[in-house]
């Protein structure tokens, strides 16, 4: 038993470590600027389907329809169409007075946005008029007025599948919208950003997404788990499609006020991501195998995004049994990895944080969310635990929003 224990506890340490070093080398390449400013840029040409989810957004979605029917874009070559979901409020009646359609669809049994999108496609498709690209937003968020215009040079410079850069619209309401602001800079920073310097897949976000009318059409959506853009950067993947990353491309997203609020969502999107991981990540780990492909092994680990908060964690607590217990005093041959790495790995995961909100010139007062976003990073570890052992329940669970942001309102 002892002899098992060791080597457990060996083996153990060996993946925490290697995986965590991993990721972490790969994320260096964010520092890098990325490919933007070297790409060619070109005048508008491919048209646009903006759809927006919505599921009794009464109270947000009149901000954004004002900004989308005000994007610097050829007016002529984009259309706004409100999927209203299931919808009991006004929802359809704000859409209309926008100007903008109103798709109304009701379905007791196949709930969720997977769903809504999958049903607004196949509408779409049987139109007279059809467009080049397929954006989707959902109805909480802003976007940024040149977001087609960079849509439009990714589509037209060959790429076929383009996430935005994902930003925080309430960041200052509490700390815990704080902590999804420091999450996201982090993660568009170290991670986007760091991927498409690498030449590796991106990862969709759930909005701010463009697709090519076409591939969607070769595909097919059928993306209607819990974690939809999960599972579609997965099946993309799997054929060879990379999706790309548009860093001027923004998307601000309203994230929950309350731990609580913010504890239901992020379960939801653990069992998503169990889902996904169940379905997708054995193909994708063999073909990374046989091809060794570095790329789809990093998509595969992306694929079931727990791995990376218990790994965050399982750092934590190694370097705490072997520095702050008695454990490795009495068997010295269970530091495989020497003091001085796990504390210098601990300290270089910690100062990315503020390094990256430093490079993106966040304000002072952001650096105050740094005092609990460890609090914030810690809840991960039992809300894994529930969405993974809980990953069989996939009813779709509204986040409800209740605050109507303008850009006006946006004041750093």
């Amino acid at each position: 038993m002892h002899l098992f224990f060791i080597i457990i506890a060996d083996i153990l340490q060996v993946i925490i470590f290697s995986i965590t070093i991993f990721q972490f080398i790969i994320s260096l390449a964010g520092y890098k600027k990325g490919k933007e400013d070297t790409e060619v840029k070109h005048s508008p040409e491919k048209s646009f389907a903006i759809l927006v989810a919505a599921h009794n957004e009464e109270k947000v979605i009149a901000p954004l329809l004002d900004n989308l029917n005000n994007l610097d874009y050829p007016k002529e070559l984009y259309e706004v169409f409100v999927i209203c979901d299931n919808c009991t409020d006004r929802t359809a009646q704000i859409s209309i007075e926008h100007g903008v359609h109103a798709m109304e669809r009701f379905d007791d049994v196949q709930k969720g946005k997977g769903f809504a999108v999958e049903w607004m496609l196949n509408q779409l498709w049987k139109r007279e008029r059809q467009f080049d690209a397929v954006v989707i937003f959902d109805a909480d968020n802003l976007v940024s007025g040149n977001f087609l215009h960079e849509m439009n040079n990714k589509l037209l410079n060959g790429y076929r599948v383009i996430q935005g850069y994902v930003e925080t619209k309430n960041p200052y309401d509490s700390w815990v919208t704080l902590s999804y602001a420091i999450s996201y800079w982090f993660m568009n920073k170290m991670w986007q950003q760091a991927r498409q310097n690498w030449g590796m897949p991106n990862t969709l976000a759930g909005t701010g997404m463009c697709f090519d009318s076409d591939l969607l059409k070769e595909m097919g959506w059928n993306a209607t788990s819990l974690t939809e853009d999960v599972e579609f950067t997965a099946r993309c993947v799997l054929k060879g499609i990379y999706p790309t990353w548009a860093n001027d491309a923004i998307i601000y997203d309203e994230k929950p006020i309350t731990l609580r609020s913010s504890f239901r969502q992020r379960v939801r999107w653990i069992r998503g991501h169990t889902e996904c991981a169940m379905r997708y990540m054995k193909p994708l780990l063999s073909h990374a195998v046989r091809t060794r492909n570095f790329s789809e092994f990093d998509a595969a680990l992306y694929l079931f995004q727990p791995i990376r908060f218990l790994f965050v964690a399982a750092v934590w607590v190694m370097t705490y049994l072997q520095l702050g217990t008695p454990l490795y005093t009495h068997f010295p041959f269970l530091k495989i990895v020497p003091d001085w790495a796990w504390i210098a790995l601990n300290i270089a995961l910690f100062l990315q944080f503020p390094l990256v909100m430093l490079l993106e010139k966040r304000p002072l007062k952001s650096y105050w969310g740094l005092i609990l976003f460890p609090v914030f990073q810690f809840s991960w570890f039992p809300i894994t635990l529930i969405g993974v052992f809980t990953s069989k329940n996939k009813a779709w669970h509204h986040t409800v929003h209740t605050r109507s942001i303008r850009f006006e309102d946006m004041k750093e």
